[in-house]
Order: structure tokens, then sequence, then C-alpha cells
């Protein structure tokens, strides 16, 4: 079922935490989600009662309140390896002079969790909280360590049409094997990225969590039409790099979370490609093997690292 009274509250959240520096008149948010002002005004004034928001007394305008900081904390012991990546990746992006994020996912989204090293970030289209759809060919840095029945609902979920798509189906098990034989993603910069950026852009001037998920969605059903992932890498060869991505390992034999770069203006060569990717794992391994001391596992479910 879907509850529009709290996908209105959802959307305020939403668009608070993908602006965390900004704050947002009642008039502006009124605007930005298309909401009646006396609906917006009294959800905004339930949820800074609450803790929820905050409200400046002196500009009237509300940001992220305490009682978030609170439930960001309780989600935060679920991912403990979050803890030990930070300094990580802001060490890795000063070195790589490029943006990283760190990915998790739940049962229907990936969730762009946290992301270093973007130098504007409220003019980035793809902000902390922004959710992509949990089906091929998305997420394959997660699904190349994961078992063989999830696999196969992974791929299956990439067919759109109930005709079967045996190309499709070929090119991602190609490009599955290839990640967990690498131990890392590397996929293309493509046509659908762009449209997605701009939908994403367009969506400031009208937040919808309902479009969001629509342009997403379509997002990914235009990835399976495109060379998507990068599977042969030839040192002296340049290419149009989206993202490289690893997997990081917590408690389990399948990734917690995946670091991934981001911001790459430029093309890049396969020598600098592997370069990328071999700093990125040891980034990987180190929170990995901090993670496990911490909760007394050692190294005995650490991956092997190229």
């Amino acid at each position: 079922m879907f509850s529009k009274p709290t996908a209105r509250a959802l959307s305020i959240l939403d668009l608070l935490m993908a602006h965390p520096q900004k704050a947002f008149g009642l008039t502006e948010l009124t605007r930005t989600l298309n909401l009646n002002k006396a609906t917006c005004h009294a959800i905004v004034s339930t949820m800074t009662t609450y803790g929820f928001l905050v409200q400046d007394e002196r500009h009237k305008q509300y940001r992220l309140g305490p009682s978030i900081v609170a439930a960001g904390n309780a989600a935060f012991a679920q991912f403990p390896v979050l803890e030990y990546a930070r300094p990580e990746l802001e060490k890795l992006t000063k070195e790589l002079n490029i943006g990283c994020g760190v990915i998790g996912r739940s049962a229907k989204h990936l969730v762009l969790l946290a992301n270093y090293g973007i130098p504007k970030p409220l003019d980035f289209p793809f902000q902390l909280g922004l959710r992509l759809p949990n089906t091929g060919p998305l997420g394959a840095a997660f699904i190349a360590w994961s078992p063989a029945k999830a696999l196969e609902a992974w791929l299956q979920s990439a067919q759109k049409t109930e005709e079967f798509d045996e190309k499709l189906d070929q090119r991602l098990r190609i490009a599955v094997i290839g990640i967990r034989a690498r131990g890392f993603e590397v996929t293309l910069k493509t046509r659908a990225e762009q449209e997605l950026e701009l939908a994403l852009s367009t969506g400031r001037l009208n937040w919808s969590l309902e479009q969001q998920a629509h342009s997403t969605q379509r997002y990914r059903e235009a990835l399976c039409r495109e060379e998507y992932h990068l599977n042969r890498i030839e040192p002296d060869r340049q290419y149009p790099v989206c993202n490289i991505a690893v997997p990081v390992f917590g408690r389990h034999s399948e990734p917690e979370l995946v670091f991934s770069t981001g911001s790459i203006e430029s093309s890049l060569s396969g020598k600098q490609i592997i370069e990328i990717a071999i700093q990125l794992q040891s980034a990987a391994k180190n929170v990995t093997l901090a993670a496990h001391s911490a909760l007394g596992l050692g190294d005995t479910t650490t991956p092997s690292f190229q």
C-alpha cells in the first residue's frame, strides 16, 4: 500500500537530507515539493515538535534536527564498517583527486550512504540518500559475491519483458564473472547516465519521491540496452569510465557495502583503471580488517584481494 501523507513527510526529510548544508523556508518547501502550504506547515510543525526538524528563529527556515541524528546513529550501527570508512576514503579522494562514495543496499534499493571529495556537492546530481533499484544491471559489485539463487534472481530482474533477452542475460553473466575474478567492477559512461543526471537536476525544482523512483527505474531499463560494464581491460587503451567499485565485507561472506569512485571527468587508460582499483581495494581491505578486529572476527571472513 502507498500512503500519500507518509510520502509527504518523507519527501521533506529526503529533500533536506539531499541538501544537508541548506535550510528551507516554508514557501520554498511548498514550491519545491508541490505541497499545499497548510499541509506542509502542519507536517513541518509536527516534525519540529518531535525534534526531527529544527527551525531557525530569525529566518524561519528548517533543517534536519537532533532526532534525525539519533535515527542516523541507530541506522549507522547496522553498518559497523562505516565507522572505519571515512578516514580511508578521505585519504583516497586526496590521492586520486576524484570523488568516492559508499553504497549500501536493501532488498529493493541501492542507497548512497556517504560521499567524499566532490567539490560542489549541492551541484552534483547524485546526492546523499539517492536510491537506485537493486535490480540488474545495477548492483553487480554486490551480487558477484552472492549465492547462486540471489544471482539468478538478479539476472531475472533485468528482464523487463516476458520475452527473454538471451544476449542481455549472457552479457550480465560475463560481467559478474569478470567482477568476481578481478575483485572490482568497472562501468562505462552511458546516455542513460546523462538522462538520469538531467532528470535529477530538473527534479530539484519539483522534488518528488515518485518522480525520482520513476527516473531511476527508467535509468535502469535504459542501461540494459547499453554497454554498461567494462569486461576486458587493456592497459594502453582509453575508456570513458563512469565508476570503479569494490566490495567491502563485514560480518558475512557477502559484501556489506561497496566503495565506488565518482566524478571521473576524463577518460582513463586501462593501466589507470587498475591502479585506482588497487587503491580502492586496499582501502576496502583496511576497513574490512579494522571492522573484523573490532568485532573479534580477525580476518577469517576477509575475501582475497588481488
